[in-house]
């Protein structure tokens, strides 16, 4: 299938196939479909499970509050310092980008469409140099105009200056010709920047990366691609004054209470066929009790709880039944849950007592406490079923699901801790489906002589403060590590590389909780993007997978699910597969 002449925007147009695919459904779409200036108006009935394939209480009336919770801090709301999958997705209503997801239901939801570009990227044919060209009049909140070399400062402060922004992904940093030696603009003072993100004109910038990448274009859907004017850049302060690109503003921000969005005059239609921006008013709230959350939502004191990762265990009985259960969405995220075992943290540094874990751990106990298969399936894999290039296999296999104690008596005894050893467990404190599972993993580990002692952090600073940052792992002696995770973008490589490949470590922030940093893995990865075949990435993304989970660093636990729950006053209410299975917030709006 691979030719010379192969592009690679063919091999992203058959990456957006098969992933669309593989992330639909089985159930049809309900409703009659349309197209709208916001992409599908396919309007559902409330049902159950609707909004997974369909847009529910679809309407064009403009106005109203959109009202959102959530249970903790985001880790910014700063574009360029974000890694969380809601944020990513709410930070659409301020901050355009490149290119974004298709607001639409079901299947289309996964389609890449021009932002503030005018059309896809322009790839050479070796993969090696992207070039965009944006819309013309674009402008922010005061005004002034947006040019390329506003997208090209967002992307050198997001990935090149961790000293002020840790939190979001490093991909540019990781692809872009001598980006392993720019220290970013708050270090060098060279006015012209990065070499290789250039800007001839001010509606064109073009990409010159060091190997090929042939998902460049799901890199201009992150919001690092969001135009930040270098005037106005503050670091790490920037939160609290952004500086808005899109139809909404920030009338207020306050750090971990929450923020007032309406409307940015300086928006327009005309330059945006991407939103529809019906509400009036957003507004959030951060550290609200998960219990407090799903109250509200069932009251409809609330439109949507930003988070996306569905109503508490607590809540979950109640929202099953009849009366509830019409205006629940189970939806596949497109994520799993799993727990990382660092090999830097004694007595993991030997596989046979990692191997001892992996056995140990019953996964259908886990599967329980978090709500049962409502909330997901028992994993055996880091990828998910849902993401391209996913691969069926078990290398800890039991019969059924429950762990085999007496295979890891065994590994216990063959990493010379027979009668077993302690360490710590970490989980986020604010996440009680999260902290359910630690309990169940607990107590299959002390069945076989583990003793694990559970530490718990809020999940707003988790990775930034805590079980991200390895000398505070190693310092602390956390073994153990909770996480989840969904793909940036719906392949293997969109899934894998920031959890798994050694470049992904970093002082704080980091995702690669176990520290992997294999070279025949880092190799793997970086051979597999560059190639422009599309069917032999798909493969490669499976046989890495079983590569990882043979190093007994990560336990897969559950291909989550997450049952979300929509009031009445919600409406435009839509699944995206494209963030994790949450709720789309661009087409997101509200009767009240």
């Amino acid at each position: 299938m691979n030719s010379k002449k192969a592009t690679a925007a063919l091999a992203l147009a058959t990456a957006l196939a098969l992933g669309a695919s593989a992330c639909s459904s089985s159930s049809s779409d309900d409703g009659k479909k349309g197209t709208g200036k916001g992409g599908t108006t396919s309007s559902a009935s409330a049902a159950k499970d609707a909004a997974l394939t369909g847009i529910v209480n679809a309407s064009t009336k403009a106005g109203g509050t959109v009202t959102l919770d959530n249970t903790d801090v985001p880790d910014s709301l700063d574009p360029g310092n974000t890694y969380y999958g809601w944020v990513q997705n709410f930070s659409r209503l301020y901050a355009r980008t490149l290119l974004t997801f298709k607001p639409a239901a079901g299947k289309d939801g996964l389609t890449v469409v021009p932002d503030l570009a005018t059309g896809l990227g322009q790839p050479s044919a070796d993969a090696k140099t992207w070039t965009y060209h944006i819309r013309a009049g674009l402008k922010y909140q005061d005004g002034t105009p947006i040019t390329t070399k506003d997208i090209k400062y967002g992307i050198e402060r997001s990935n090149f200056a961790p000293e002020a922004l840790s939190n979001g992904p490093t991909y540019f940093k990781a692809y872009l010709a001598g980006g392993d030696k720019y220290q970013g603009p708050y270090k060098d003072k060279n006015p012209n920047g990065l070499a290789s993100i250039e800007t001839p004109n001010d509606t064109t910038i073009v990409f010159h990366l060091a190997k090929p990448f042939a998902d460049f274009d799901y890199l201009a859907t992150f919001s690092q691609t969001a135009p930040v004017p270098a005037a106005k850049d503050t670091g790490a302060d920037y939160v609290k004054h952004i500086v808005s690109s899109g139809p909404y503003e920030f009338k207020s921000y306050t750090d971990s209470v929450g923020a007032d969005l309406v409307r940015n005059p300086q928006w327009s239609k005309a330059t945006d066929p991407v939103r529809s921006a019906l509400p009036n008013e957003f507004k959030i709230k951060f550290k609200i009790n998960a219990t407090t959350v799903d109250n509200d939502l069932l009251a409809d004191n609330i439109t949507v709880d930003s988070g996306g990762t569905g109503v508490s265990p607590q809540t979950q009985a109640k929202v099953i039944n009849p009366k509830y259960a019409k205006n629940t969405d189970d939806s596949y995220a497109g994520a799993t849950s799993y727990m990382a075992v660092n090999p830097n943290v004694k007595p993991f540094d030997n596989i046979d007592c990692r191997k001892a874990v992996e056995y140990a751990v019953d996964k259908v106990s886990v599967q329980t406490a978090i709500g049962g298969n409502v909330k997901g399936d028992v994993a055996t894999t880091l990828l998910p079923p849902t993401v391209n290039g996913y691969a069926k296999f078990d290398e800890y296999p039991s019969a059924d699901g429950k762990g085999d104690v007496q295979k890891a008596k065994d590994e216990l005894t063959k990493c010379g801790h027979p009668t077993g050893f302690s360490t710590n467990l970490t989980a986020r404190s604010d996440r009680p489906a999260e902290m359910a599972a630690a309990t169940a993993v607990q107590n299959a580990l002390k069945k076989v002589g583990i003793n694990a002692s559970i530490k718990s952090y809020p999940a707003g600073k988790y990775f930034s403060n805590f079980a991200g940052v390895p000398s505070y792992v190693h310092d602390h002696q956390l073994g153990l590590m909770m996480t989840a995770w969904g793909a940036d973008w719906p392949t293997g490589y969109g899934f894998l590389d920031q959890i798994v490949d050694g470049s992904a470590i970093k002082p704080s922030g980091g995702n690669n909780l176990q520290e992997l940093n294999d070279p025949a893995i880092n190799k793997a990865l970086s051979d597999a993007i560059s190639n422009t075949d599309a069917a032999a990435r798909t493969q490669a993304w499976g046989q890495i997978d079983k590569m990882v989970v043979d190093t007994a660093t990560v336990v897969p636990l559950i291909y989550r699910k997450n049952l979300l729950y929509r009031p009445a006053s919600a409406t435009n209410v839509t699944i995206t597969q494209a963030y994790l299975g949450m709720y789309d917030y661009l087409l997101l709006s509200s009767s009240k």
